[in-house]
């Protein structure tokens, strides 16, 4: 045991005579990347495959520690052969991954779209039609789910919908969600200042930690902000409350005024106002 110790302060006593700025810098990069992905795999059946890998690896060294042959060689065959149907099972966990690596703050800027001032305009003046018809329905206790796309595209939701590609007005949102009209049941589908399809089928979420009250509108307003970047707008069928998901959470209870806000601030551009905190993090770091 002495001399275990005595070699391991060897070792670091010559890692540290050789450790340069390369090194650290590696080894910052490492830790940014495992905290990032163990932020990423959080909440998600790819949070226990972890753990399950983690226990077999455990057992692998065991039974090699114990020279227990038959065991190491079964697991040895599982952890060969296994990754290749991990890799099938767990296809949209990975996918998912992905479009958040490239919805982070890196990815966008290598693929930014920016908004000229007359795209913008028309923009907030579509999103203020849509929440004054949320208003309206939310007078009429009309069940209405209207989503927003950004970064990731929608096209497979889209599909499962009737295309309109129509010009944003408060009295069409009312009619599509009108109680009796063909496609009141399903979502739209916002891309950018236009309507682009109606009666489109969103994924539930399955988050257990929902409220209960919540019904399937709200389930899938969730659901498709968990798996994409988008927006989604939900008007409650039972007591008329406006509510506005993103990531996955949900913010409940929003006016007319409360709703725009939340969507002008997600889906336009904040590029003046970034500048403006930049600014102001650098004087009080300064200071």
């Amino acid at each position: 045991m002495v001399e275990f110790f005595r070699n391991l302060w060897e070792g670091l006593i010559a890692t540290a005579n050789t450790f340069t700025w390369r090194d650290a810098l590696d080894i910052i990069l490492v830790a940014y990347l495992i905290y990032e992905v163990i932020g990423m795999m959080a909440h998600t059946r790819t949070g226990t495959l972890v753990k399950g890998i983690a226990v077999l690896i455990a057992a692998y060294a065991a039974s090699t520690l114990l020279q227990l042959k038959t065991i190491t060689f079964f697991i040895d065959y599982l952890v060969r052969y296994g990754l290749v149907v991990l890799v099938v099972i767990f296809q949209p966990e990975l996918r998912n991954m992905l479009e958040r690596v490239g919805r982070t703050r890196f990815g966008r800027s290598l693929f930014a779209i920016k908004l000229d001032e007359d795209t913008a305009g028309r923009m907030l003046s579509a999103y203020d039609k849509i929440c004054a018809a949320a208003a309206s329905m939310s007078r009429t206790n009309t069940g209405a789910l209207i989503v927003f796309e950004k970064e990731t595209p929608l096209t497979e939701i889209i599909a499962t919908g009737t295309r309109i590609d129509g010009e944003i007005t408060e009295e069409l949102i009312c009619n599509i969600f009108y109680k009796g009209a063909p496609l009141h049941d399903g979502a739209v589908v916002i891309r950018g200042d236009r309507v682009v399809a109606a009666g489109c089928l969103l994924p539930v979420s399955h988050n257990t930690e929902i409220d209960k009250e919540m019904g399937t509108r709200h389930r899938a307003g969730l659901g498709v902000t968990e798996i994409s970047d988008a927006l989604s707008l939900i008007v409650s069928e039972e007591n008329g409350m406006i509510s506005v998901a993103q990531n996955g959470v949900i913010v409940r209870n929003l006016d007319r005024a409360g709703a725009l806000r939340m969507l002008s601030s997600q889906l336009l551009p904040q590029e003046k106002e970034d500048d403006e905190k930049q600014k102001f993090s650098l004087k009080r770091l300064l200071k």
